[in-house]
This record gives C-alpha cells, sequence and structure tokens, in this order.
C-alpha cells in the first residue's frame, strides 16, 4: 500500500461516518495522506478543512551522508540489474534483507520488515509539493521549533502553495508537537474550527 491506497481507505471511512465530508487532523505522515485528498479530483470532496501536525509531503533538503548512501545503494543494486527476471528478484531481494541494505536505510526502516519495509519506502517516497496549490480548503500547520523530522524548509513551502493557510509555530516543540505543547495546539485548533473548548466537551460526552 501506498498514499493513494491509504486515501481510499480514509475516504471509504469518511463516507461511511461522517456523511461523505470531514475536517482532517493529521500528524506527520498522517498529513502526508491529508494533503493529497485535499489536492486530489479524486478525493477533494470528502474535505472540509485540515489540521495538520509537522505534515510530510514535501522533499526535504538532502545531506551529504543522504547522497552518500543513495550511491551506494545503486551501486549494491547495479549487479543484479544484469540478471535474467527470477535470478534478478531473488538477488534484490536478498540485498533488501542483507544487513549493509538495512545499514543504509533509516532508523524507522530498520524497525520494519517485509510488507511493511515496502508500505513505508512507498509512502515516504510519495510527495505531494506540486499539487498544493490546488487544495482549495482552509488549511492550518503547526510545526515544533526542535522538530528534526520535518524542517521549516518544508512548511515553508507549504504555506507559499498553499492558498488559504495559517502556520502556528510550537515553541521547543518537536515532531510530536500536539503533545509537547497541547495546550496551544488545543486553543489554536478550535480557533480555527470555530469551536469553543465547552463545546468540544459537550459534543464528546455526547457521543
Amino acid at each position: 500500500m501506498g498514499v493513494p491506497e491509504h486515501a481510499r481507505l480514509v475516504a471509504d471511512l469518511i463516507d461511511a461516518e461522517a456523511g461523505g465530508r470531514a475536517i482532517i487532523i493529521g500528524h506527520s505522515n498522517g498529513g502526508r495522506i491529508a494533503l493529497h485528498m485535499a489536492s486530489s479530483a479524486e478525493f477533494e470532496q470528502h474535505v472540509d478543512r485540515l489540521v495538520l501536525i509537522s505534515p510530510s509531503g514535501v522533499p526535504p533538503l538532502r545531506t551529504a551522508s543522504y547522497h552518500v548512501k543513495r550511491t551506494m545503494a545503486r551501486a549494491l543494486k547495479a549487479p543484479f540489474a544484469i540478471l535474467p527476471g527470477r535470478a534478478r528478484e531473488f538477488g534484490l531481494d536478498w540485498l533488501r534483507h542483507s544487513l549493509v541494505w538495512k545499514l543504509l536505510g533509516s532508523s524507522d526502516y530498520r524497525a520494519l520488515s517485509g510488507t511493511m519495509q515496502e508500505t513505508f519506502v512507498r509512502t515516504v517516497n510519495f510527495y505531494v509539493d506540486d499539487r498544493l496549490s490546488a487544495i482549495d480548503v482552509p488549511v492550518l500547520l503547526f510545526w515544533g521549533t526542535k522538530d528534526e523530522a520535518v524542517t521549516r524548509h518544508q512548511i515553508d513551502i507549504m504555506e507559499r502553495a498553499i492558498p488559504d493557510v495559517g502556520v502556528v509555530q510550537l515553541e521547543d516543540a518537536g515532531h510530536y508537537g500536539y503533545l509537547d505543547d497541547f495546550d496551544t495546539f488545543l486553543a489554536a485548533t478550535l480557533k480555527f474550527l470555530d469551536v469553543t473548548e465547552t463545546e468540544s466537551v459537550t459534543e464528546a460526552e455526547d457521543i
């Protein structure tokens, strides 16, 4: 599964539980899926507004270390490319399970195996930066100043490209900004949604 497949599951859930349209709150990769939905003709009708915390989906600035690892990965795969079909598939599968290959990946990648690794790779390499200007719903972005997974550079690209967007910077918060500074996250989100805290508590009790 990749981002479009995840988006289809979210859309099906919205159809079943929210009458076909909903406010989506997403963190990190959940934000990537939400941005894809809001910028896609297939899913945009399901999105009312977006509240996103450190969303992924915009390519990061690549470091020298990244380019070294990428070059090494290509060099390791090259010998298998000349093999016939089944031998090539077997060789590449062996390589993906080797210690050297795993060391080239991120800590998140190394923590996974099998199908989940393949899903992870398909997901993190799916970008939406070229379609952000197509989003026509209001968007609220949160970003923590100590976030090392999503940078201010990526947030700035979103801020420039999305037509109706506001950014709330969470001081001294990390990638999980909504946990590190929950009070600010809650207050800004309720204001953005035009809901008072009393109303939100009442609605939660009704559910």
